[in-house]
Formats: C-alpha cells, sequence, structure tokens
C-alpha cells in the first residue's frame, strides 16, 4: 500500500512541477536515523516521502489525525503513528526508537507546526535521535505548501544536510544542547541555501 500510494502521489505532485533533490548523498545508506524537517505546510510532508523513494520514512502525527475510521486506516498504512503532543507519553519515544532500531527512517517536523515563522524546535527529535543513539539528518524545503500555491507551478526542492550525531565528549545533557544548537543552525542555513 505505501509504495502504490507514494508513486501515486508522485506522479499527482510531478504534474505541478517536478521536484529536485540536493545533497541526498548525505543520507545514510545503512540503518535507522531520523530526518528533521523545516514545516511550512502539509504538501513539505508529501513531497519528503517522495524525495527518499524507494526508501520508506515513518511520520510521526498528531493524534487528532486518527480519529476517523478512514483517516486512522490512511495513517496507518502510509506508516505514521500517533502522537498526543499536549501530553506526550511513552510511546512517543518508544516507536520512534524501535523503528530507527530495525533500521526505519523516521521523520519528525522539529518546529512542531506549520509555520513560516522563525519558531524555537521542539526537543522531539534530538530527544529521540540520542535515545536510539541515531543521527539526525537536517532537511529544508521550499515550494508550493497548499492546493492553491500548486497551481501557481512553483517548482518544489528539498535539500538534505550532513547528519548529525550525539557527542559522545560532552555529558548526556550538553550533549543534548550542543545537538538541538547544531540542528537548529543547519536548518536555518539550509533553508537560506535552497531559497
Amino acid at each position: 500500500m505505501y509504495y502504490i500510494a507514494a508513486y501515486l502521489l508522485k506522479f499527482f505532485l510531478s504534474l505541478f512541477g517536478f521536484l529536485k533533490v540536493y545533497e541526498k548523498e548525505n543520507l545514510p545508506s545503512s540503518d535507522g536515523y531520523v530526518i528533521a524537517c523545516t514545516h511550512t505546510g502539509w504538501v513539505d510532508i508529501l513531497w519528503l516521502g517522495v524525495s527518499i523513494l524507494p526508501t520508506k520514512v515513518h511520520y510521526m502525527a498528531k493524534k487528532e489525525l486518527f480519529e476517523s475510521r478512514f483517516l486512522n486506516w490512511l495513517m496507518n498504512h502510509l506508516n505514521a503513528f500517533p502522537v498526543d503532543r499536549e501530553n506526550p507519553g511513552p510511546s512517543s519515544i518508544k516507536t520512534p526508537m524501535r523503528l530507527i532500531k530495525d533500521g526505519e527512517i523516521v521523520g519528525i517536523f522539529p518546529s512542531g507546526t506549520r509555520t513560516s515563522e522563525d519558531v524555537p524546535l521542539k526537543r522531539g527529535a534530538v530527544t529521540i535521535a540520542s535515545y536510539a543513539k541515531a543521527p539526525i539528518v537536517p532537511a529544508a524545503y521550499v515550494g508550493p505548501n497548499n492546493f492553491k500555491e500548486l497551481f501557481k507551478f512553483k517548482r518544489p526542492k528539498i535539500v538534505f544536510g550532513k547528519p548529525i550525531q550525539l557527542r559522545k565528549d560532552l555529558s548526556k545533557k550538553e550533549a543534548l544542547e550542543v545537538m538541538m544548537t547544531e540542528l537548529n543552525d543547519a536548518l536555518k542555513e539550509l533553508q537560506q541555501t535552497i531559497k
């Protein structure tokens, strides 16, 4: 189901403009990892998944998207898993950790919401990567953000940065702070690069 949906989606989205992917060689070729991407609309979620095909990405998604029977079915078939953003429980960490340890890719939008503003990043991506002992690959998207913008045929672009590893020469607390700063700086730099 995932591949059928992903390749149909790729065909559909490509009708509005072909995706240009930069520095895909920065994606690790083995083991699981986290992709942390900028988030300005719902279209970037789709293009991010398409950009790394045939590799699958598993998305953290707000639990509200799983409330209706149809959306619950769709989200599960698109490899998404629910997270309660107001009261995150142990599964918020355990599910992505298990996926990463199984060699899967977990997609997270660290701004926590769709925004074009410069907002503080949520700590989820860094926390998950540190517990899973996995790198974070920063990514930035520029392009249409909704249906209206799709019809302007603005070309979508995604750029991947170099993987960020948790420092082992620092205490856990310091290493997390450094990783957070590095991720924030990398996302800003990538966003400027791709504009």
